[in-house]
């Protein structure tokens, strides 16, 4: 289906290749995970299968790229589009109509296919999106929205669908369905699936192989539970295997399991694999309720967004919350909770139409969002909304500039350093790589030194190496501002950073308490679309007792074998 011989690329004005004598073959039906770390070439590989590169990107490329028969260099992308479709990660950019059906079909339209409607129509089916075909866009959630961004080049029946980072920006809920749809495509209709995938539980459960790009070149195709069992190579590259298999790794080097068996990838597998293994709980982490300084209330709270088709959609409806000075909260829930709603009232950017909300005790309804800013501080999910000037250090000192804060320029140059971001002051901060860009991001967060720090989505869009590293830098701000609010689908975070979480669902607060308290109970987690690490799951089908959040904290509670039918001591 896909040969790839002796292919590099490089980029103009760069001093080495992108991808250096690539040889690849994908066979028809396959569904291939590529896997590497940052700026390794997954992207730049993708692109040149279907085309863009080197038509519309361009560089020096040498060797030969051939799709379902056909030279990629030979053929326009018009004509590559109907060979390999193309999803991208920043996939709202290719919604370009403004009803579902309008825009699932407008590719073939554009072709001017006689069957074009008929066409968006099978689409959309094949994406799960029927019923909706004359829905206005802006009224799909985000998993739809990606559906629908798929259903687009499904339209064009290419024998190749390509997505970059697919559940990037998504819900468990909505991943699942996702990786459903990419399933049926693969099984029923024989579509060639390749995912560019950091999240290797989703690659274990879904796909059939791994593809690891190592420095621009392949180091290596195999099946995925091979594939994954490669935990130190992996680990090398900045990829983490499943927690299922990290912990049995872990469990082996510790003697708890044999050295010789396979590693197991899935839930599954793990159930076999860690049966005879004895439990020894561990220390349980609860949340003690600050009795501190209220520092922010919403008080009986309603929020509706206006629609231009249909009822206003309510967001809130009667909500109430304390926050309370020192705290570290996580706000979870699925898409369009409200997590990033919250936040906006909390900023002065959005206003309640009925109810209160409050800061510091004063009701902020006719306060302007800057007479707020050193109250609190909103970091968007977007980290280059952030960046407003031209270099990462104009950037960090604008706010305290315009405001005339004492010894602004001192205070740049610390949070260059706290931040990590000495050396790259002068660069444009929409330039910098995902780490790079949130790191900067967060230094013009706090900048005017708020009382009350928000983190709409702050691991968003980031490979699992790149989410450690925000990870620790959260921990490392934990003394610079006392209380912290994270709206996050990213349930790693939640668990290892939060000490105190609130869920989000139908416009209330349905649950607010400790890990333990939100994670052990099943109908908060079903009901609010949430899910606890995989590794969790793990532990409570061994035994009801088990919560354990980390592969550490597993193989502590579950480092010993049954011998002889007892629990060894």
């Amino acid at each position: 289906m896909i040969e790839i011989r002796n292919l590099t690329f490089t980029y103009p004005g760069a001093e080495k290749a992108t991808l250096r004598d690539v040889n690849l073959e994908v066979e028809k039906g396959d569904f291939l995970a590529i896997v590497g770390n940052n700026g390794c070439g997954k992207s730049t590989l993708c692109k040149v299968i279907n085309g863009l590169i080197p038509h519309f990107i361009m560089g020096e490329m040498t060797g030969s790229v051939r799709v379902d028969g056909v030279d990629t260099l030979e053929t326009d992308i018009g004509g590559l589009a109907q060979k390999a479709g193309y999803v991208y990660q920043d996939f709202e950019n290719q919604i370009v109509r403004p009803t579902v059906l309008d825009d699932a079909s407008y590719a073939c339209m554009n072709y001017a296919m006689k069957d074009y409607l008929e066409r968006g129509k099978e689409a959309l089916e094949q994406c799960g999106l029927s019923g909706r075909e004359q829905d206005y866009v802006w009224q799909l959630s985000g998993g739809q929205t990606h559906l629908l961004a798929l259903a687009g080049a499904v339209s064009l029946r290419p024998e190749v669908l390509i997505l970059d980072e697919p559940i990037a920006q998504l819900d468990p809920a909505h991943a699942d369905r996702i990786y459903q749809v990419l399933r049926e495509l693969n099984e029923k209709h024989g579509k060639t699936i390749i995912v560019i995938e950091h999240h290797t539980e989703y690659i274990a459960e879904y796909c059939r192989n791994v593809l690891l790009l190592k420095d621009g070149h392949v180091e290596w195709k195999l099946p995925a539970g091979e594939a994954l069992a490669r935990v130190e190579e992996l680990r090398s590259c900045n990829i983490y295997p499943p927690q299922i298999t990290m912990a049995a790794y872990e469990l082996q080097r510790r003697g708890s399991l044999p050295s010789a068996e396979r590693l197991p990838s899935t839930v599954k597998e793990g159930q076999a694999a860690f049966e005879n293994l004895s439990f020894r709980p561990g220390p349980s982490w609860g949340h003690t309720r600050m009795k501190g300084e209220r520092m922010a209330a919403f008080e009986d709270v309603s929020v509706s967004y206006r629609a231009v088709k249909g009822e206003p959609r309510k967001i809130f409806e009667h909500l109430n919350l304390e926050i309370r000075k020192g705290e570290k909260i996580a706000i979870v829930g699925s898409n369009g909770a409200g997590k990033s709603t919250l936040m906006k009232l909390m900023t002065g950017l959005l206003k309640a139409q009925r109810g209160r909300v409050l800061l510091k005790e004063k009701e902020i309804r006719d306060t302007k969002p800057e007479a707020l800013s050193r109250t609190v501080s909103l970091v968007y999910q977007n980290p280059e909304d952030m960046f407003i000037k031209d270099s990462v250090e104009a950037d960090i000192a604008f706010a305290m500039k315009e405001r005339q804060v004492p010894d602004w320029e001192e205070r740049t140059r610390r949070l260059l350093e706290r931040f990590r971001l000495t050396e790259l002051k002068d660069r444009d901060g929409r330039l910098l790589s995902g780490g790079q860009m949130r790191r900067a991001s967060l230094a013009v967060g706090i900048a005017l030194n708020p009382e009350i720090l928000l983190l709409d989505e702050p691991t968003a869009n980031l490979d699992i190496a790149t989410r450690r590293e925000i990870m620790r830098t959260l921990n490392d701000m934990k003394h610079i501002t006392e209380t912290v609010l994270i709206a996050t689908h990213d349930m790693q975070l939640v668990c290892e950073w939060a000490e105190r979480i609130v869920v989000l669902c139908g416009g209330r607060v349905i649950a607010d308490g400790s890990r333990n308290q939100i994670f052990g109970n099943e109908i908060v987690r079903r009901q609010a679309g949430i899910r606890p690490p995989e590794i969790f799951t793990m532990g409570q089908l061994l035994t009801p007792d088990a919560f354990c959040y980390t592969v550490e904290e597993f193989a502590d509670c579950f480092g010993e074998k049954e011998r002889n039918g007892r629990a060894a001591v």
